[in-house]
């Protein structure tokens, strides 16, 4: 019995000290996924751990789980770096399909952690644990986690800031935010007990713990990765049996970040996974400081061209140091190298240490976000052969953006029918996916600096059109009579990593003046009963006889959608429009017919609109902005400036309108804010203050009259006025098909369909009355998250054209003076036609006459069409989904699967449809008959 006792106490104790033994290594880990199929969910699944070298355990004994119910337990293909004289680097790999898009956990764990890790309780016996999310999913394309390229080994020091970055770099260019995390021990299992690596418990005086003799604290900078901790404590839970070599004491601490990626795609953001780093930090004293880094701005090259940067690391305590170089331009092809100071990889030299730092790029290495490249320096505190501390290190991250070169050889040549022709060379990178088009009246010459890409917003540059990379010619159409048209174009980078090239050089063409140019759209009053003057130039380089005769041509808004005639065969180039005119809440549009001597008619001007001016009602603050159509350029370097005026500013004549600013546009913009700096007097939010503004441009065109100057109408708002107008009332949904009329289903020409949509303003007394227009939104499912601003209107209805199809729901706003917007009106919806008819009868013996099974009249809105055809004893002879090109009009010859033409008789057939409707209850139905097959 005494024997007994002694061998179960004897394998009690050995196996303690067994587990003490095989859980002292684990210091740090992370799994990386990246896809290595594009026509499977097939991906190659990296474990990266970091252990001490103390112990003769090593990595792989533990679970990796691929997240789909499939785990791998036991011996792995571990491959081991030594990085430093007591930590290695172990790695294994696995490859794992999926069989389907989904979400999946990905993780590693062991059983245990290292015993006596300061900030979690029993450590000893918690696994060790670390996860990472992929998500599959044919909207994101193919997509790989970041790598993390900087290892986790570095010693921190008590009341020394400890910084650590991971070097993450994401391959497919995605964004890139670090988020703090408690360590796991599980799936949906935190450690227990864990604290802050800056908690009281860890400083004898926690009021002093950082550097700055302030308490401590621990940040983790979401945007670039440095995990900042102000400083580590000096209490110490450990002796020099668990300390590094000739510590006699330290305290081990653990924490852990995740790293998630996010991508830009249709203009949302959407989360593509992450990866978890759970890391250990060692903690000893020693008298030492930290090294210091010098580190350059952020730089901005041209694909192609060399990259060349020496980088310099210091010690103030003199000792040698090392620097290091990690992050993306180490991980693409084409790589960054660096030696330090004359070898690659780094050894300690004198301070003041130098890393050389070289990268050739090229187009493959363009994309939006900035290549991190992640500097360390270490020191090396041995003094007479003696460690006298840690080793202490700083990081430093310097950006370097890739920018596709600017397209080169840009040449204007004029066309006929007022067209200029566009040819450019052929574009230097292949990877490009489109070029920009970029138009103004009148040049604009500026200087960019090295990171200043794409068309700056200032420029009164427009974008008026995309091509494909691989095109070099485009034709710039319908343009204005007497324009001095410049032009640059701009290369874009696709999706995942996207890009922008500089901007090329500006070429301009000015065209013939052959026609009347438009130089005033002046609003002269501002009411429902207002007047506007329009001012023209007439036709200079014409061959047709003169005297000439103007007809005027008017809309609402800023274009001419239905144009009203104003003034016929007038023989003035000077007209006062004052028929009809609501100057107070619409902006007109103009344009101009010239007829010659026999009442030819010549040709038109370009359409100009009057300036309309909004005001947006803010604290003691009025924000006001203004917008024209206006085929000259209102953005002139020669007359940069437009002009704010505003009542009650002259304090003996409150109403009088006087000039309180200037807007430099190139700088600002069509955008004012006025608080009362011209006088210092705040805004009073009791009253309503009106403004009217002047604007100033030109055709850059010496024969037409320059500045052009032209005033808005005057608006009013009241400062802090936040009350938001009713919303409209009534919302109905309509158009002109009938789904029950065979008529309309036999007009198989009519491709595109509109809406019309009405409603009525809400004229309750309960109700502001000062509303201005109308938003319409629409959503092409009816789900909230889908509604979107379709178009604005003075009207109380709105003609949705140009349709593919009919479904789609509408709701409607108001918007007053001081531009507060109304909740949401009543959603109207309207569906496409559930229309599928098939004849009993056809005669497939080749007289082109109903040879084949199809359809009657034009089936429309059907989104997939099964079809089968079984004889009269129930067997199939036919299924649609064997033809190579199967069809929503089936268009079956009346032959079997086999290819193989079918008898004279009757078939049955069974046909599953699924129409593009907005109601679930009516997408699929199923159509069942019988058919005479004719011979």
């Amino acid at each position: 019995m005494n024997f007994v006792k002694f061998l179960g106490a004897f394998f009690v104790i050995h196996l303690f000290c067994f587990e003490a033994v095989k859980a002292s290594h684990i210091r740090a880990g992370e799994v990386i996924a990246r896809r290595i199929s594009n026509l499977t969910f097939e991906y190659e699944f990296t474990f990266i751990g970091y252990r001490d070298t103390e112990t003769n355990i090593e990595f792989g004994g533990g679970d990796f789980d691929f997240g789909d119910g499939t785990v791998i337990s036991g011996d792995f293909n571990v491959i081991e770096t030594q990085l430093t004289n007591n930590i290695v680097r172990a790695e294994f790999t696995l490859i794992h399909t999926y069989k389907a898009p989904n979400s999946y956990i990905v993780s590693y764990s062991e059983d245990n952690r290292n015993a006596g890790i300061a900030n979690m309780e029993n450590s000893l016996n918690t696994p060790f644990y670390t996860e990472t999310l992929i998500i599959i999913d044919p909207f994101f394309g193919v997509n790989n986690t970041p790598i993390l390229t900087v290892p986790p080994i570095d010693e921190g020091i008590p009341g020394a800031r400890f910084i650590h970055n991971a070097g993450a770099f994401d391959i497919d260019g995605d964004s890139l935010a670090y988020y703090l995390v408690i360590p796991k021990m599980g799936k949906n299992s935190e450690v227990v007990l864990y604290r802050s690596l800056n908690h009281p418990d860890f400083y004898t005086n926690f009021g002093q713990g950082s550097e700055n003799l302030t308490p401590p604290s621990l940040d983790l900078n979401e945007a670039y990765g440095d995990l900042i901790w102000d400083a580590p404590g000096d209490v110490y839970n450990l002796g020099s049996s668990d300390c590094p070599s000739g510590v006699s004491e330290c305290a081990e601490y653990n924490v852990a970040f995740r790293i998630e990626e996010w991508r830009k795609i249709g203009g949302k953001w959407y989360r593509l996974g992450y990866v978890t780093r759970d890391m250990q930090i060692i903690i000893y004293e020693g008298d030492n400081e930290k090294p210091k880094l010098e580190i350059p701005g952020p730089i901005c090259v041209t694909a192609g061209d060399q990259v060349v940067q020496a980088i310099v690391g210091t010690d103030p305590d003199g000792h040698q140091v090392k620097i290091e170089a990690f992050g993306g331009p180490f991980e693409v092809n084409s790589s960054a190298t660096y030696k330090s100071p004359n070898s690659f990889p780094a050894t300690f030299q004198d301070t003041p240490g130098k890393l050389n730092f070289e990268w050739n790029t090229f187009c493959g290495h363009i994309r939006e976000r900035a290549y991190e490249v992640q500097f360390k320096v270490a020191d090396n505190p041995i003094e007479n052969n003696i460690k006298v501390g840690p080793t202490l290190t700083e990081f430093g991250t310097w950006e370097i953006s890739i920018v596709g070169p600017a397209p080169q050889g840009l040449a204007l040549v004029p066309k006929s029918g007022r067209s200029i022709e566009l040819t450019w060379d052929d574009y230097v990178c292949s990877n490009a996916s489109e070029i920009e088009i970029w138009r103004r009246v009148g040049d604009f010459d500026f200087d960019l600096d090295d990171c200043e890409v794409g068309m700056p917003p200032y420029s009164g540059y427009s974008l008026i059109a995309k091509t494909s990379a691989s095109e070099t010619l485009f034709v710039d159409q319908r343009l204005a009579p007497g324009a001095n048209y410049c032009y640059r174009i701009v290369a874009q980078f696709p999706n995942p990593g996207l890009g922008t090239s500089y901007i090329s050089e500006e070429v301009c063409l000015t065209l013939e003046t052959d026609a009347p140019v438009i130089t005033h759209v002046d609003v002269l009053e501002t009411s429902e009963d207002g007047r506007i003057k329009i001012d023209w130039t007439p036709p200079y380089a014409t061959t047709f006889p003169a005297p000439y005769t103007y007809s005027l041509y008017r809309s609402s808004g800023f274009y001419l959608n239905e144009e009203i005639l104003v003034a016929e065969k007038i023989s003035d180039t000077l007209f006062i429009d004052q028929m009809d005119l609501n100057t107070a809440d619409y902006a007109y549009a103009y344009r101009i017919a010239v007829y010659d001597a026999n009442n030819r008619f010549i040709d038109s001007s370009a359409v100009a609109s009057s300036v309309k001016l909004g005001a947006k009602p803010l604290l003691s603050a009025v924000e006001l902005s203004w917008q024209a159509n206006v085929p000259w350029s209102n953005n002139i370097l020669s007359y940069p400036y437009h002009y704010v005026y505003r009542d009650r500013s002259n304090l003996s004549n409150p109403d009088l309108m006087t000039l309180i600013d200037s807007v430099k546009i190139s700088e600002k913009g069509f955008s004012y804010l006025d608080y009362g700096r011209f006088n210092n007097i705040a805004l009073d939010d009791e009253l309503i203050y009106c403004y009217a503004l002047t604007t100033y441009g030109g055709y850059d065109n010496p024969i037409l009259p320059t500045p052009l100057v032209n005033n808005s109408q005057i608006v009013c708002a009241q400062p802090n006025d936040n009350i938001v107008p009713c919303s409209p009332l009534d919302v109905k949904v309509s158009n002109s098909y009938d789904c029950d009329s065979r008529d309309d289903m036999a007009n198989c020409s009519e491709m595109t369909f509109e809406n019309i949509v009405s409603w009525l303003e809400n004229e309750s007394s309960q109700c502001d009355d000062d509303v201005i227009y109308f938003r319409v939104y629409f959503s092409p499912t009816g789900l909230d998250q889908d509604f979107y601003l379709l178009d604005s209107t003075v009207e109380t209805s709105y003609q949705h054209s140009v349709l593919n199809s009919f479904k789609g729901c509408y709701r409607i706003t108001a918007v007053d003076r001081s531009l507060n917007e109304s909740d949401f009106s009543n959603t109207s919806c309207i569906d496409n036609c559930s229309q599928f008819i098939l004849p009993n009868a056809f005669s497939p013996n080749g007289d082109a006459f109903n040879d084949t099974f199809r359809p009657m009249y034009c089936p429309r809105f059907i989104l997939k069409v099964s079809f089968k055809v079984l004889d009269r004893t129930g067997k199939e002879v036919f299924d649609l989904k064997f033809e190579n090109e199967s069809s929503i009009l089936i268009q079956w010859d009346g032959k079997n699967n086999a290819g193989s033409p079918l008898a004279a008789g009757v078939y049955f057939y069974v046909s599953e449809v699924t129409f593009d409707v907005l109601t679930n209850a009516k997408q699929k139905k199923t159509y069942k008959g019988w058919i005479q097959l004719l011979k």
